[in-house]
């Protein structure tokens, strides 16, 4: 894992803008309770401009090389291999990991593992198709000598969660002072060339089958109404 042009990105003039605006989203996007579980994988640094570690006691921060805010709740762990119980996180945030994480489809099956039923993931990655990202890629010989990973295309994040039987609700667009969202069935794999970055809503859905009971008799049964209680007696009216 290599995150190092992540955090020279955010260095740059455009990068400082799009922390803000990741900042500002996630603050947004976190609705659960206090006292819910909220895991983080891959540290950032600056966690305090987006959760207040001090009212959210269970926020915890899980990164292979223990970085992330300092007061907050820390795992040293790799995300591949979450050493958490199955169904017992809450919300789960995913900022910039999948795209410098090798065994990244192993991470979202873990992912998948340790969240609840009901429970939210957020996804945030690089737009493979920004201009303004390849542009900086190309002509900053700081940040191409720093990558080390691959940028992810949201059809591909949307086709994984889909197989895991995540729900996407929000997708949403970082461009240089905006976001833009969409919802639900409005969702198109396709992003924009202007947008820097994307971020993903998705629910973790459970669906339990109702087993059918084969049917003993076929042939349908007339029951008489008198039947039901044998000490009726018909009696006979002059």
């Amino acid at each position: 894992m290599k995150r190092n042009f992540l955090f020279s990105w955010y260095q740059t003039p455009r990068g400082k803008l799009l922390q803000e605006l990741e900042s500002a989203y996630i603050q947004r996007s976190i609705t659960v309770s206090c006292q819910q579980t909220i895991l983080q994988i891959g540290g950032l640094g600056w966690e305090d401009e987006f959760v207040d570690c001090t009212l959210y006691k269970y926020y915890t921060i899980l990164d292979a090389k223990n970085l992330g805010y300092g007061e907050a709740r820390k795992i040293q762990a790799k995300a591949f291999s979450l050493p958490l119980q199955s169904n017992s996180v809450d919300m789960i945030i995913v900022p910039h990991l999948l795209e410098f994480d090798t065994h990244r489809f192993q991470t979202v099956r873990e992912v998948e593992r340790i969240l609840k039923p009901e429970g939210l993931l957020i996804v945030l990655n690089f737009n493979p198709w920004s201009l303004w990202l390849r542009y900086q890629y190309l002509w900053d010989k700081k940040l191409a000598d720093s990558w080390g990973g691959h940028f992810i295309s949201r059809s591909r994040i949307l086709d994984w969660l889909k197989l895991l039987n995540f729900e996407v609700t929000v997708s949403s667009e970082f461009h240089l002072d905006s976001v833009h969202s969409t919802h639900g069935k409005f969702i198109t794999p396709t992003l924009s060339l202007s947008s820097t970055a994307y971020a993903i809503k998705a629910i973790k859905r459970r669906y339990n089958l109702i087993p059918l009971t084969p049917v003993k008799n076929e042939s349908p049964r007339l029951v008489l109404i008198n039947s039901l209680n044998p000490s009726a007696r018909i009696t006979k009216h002059d």
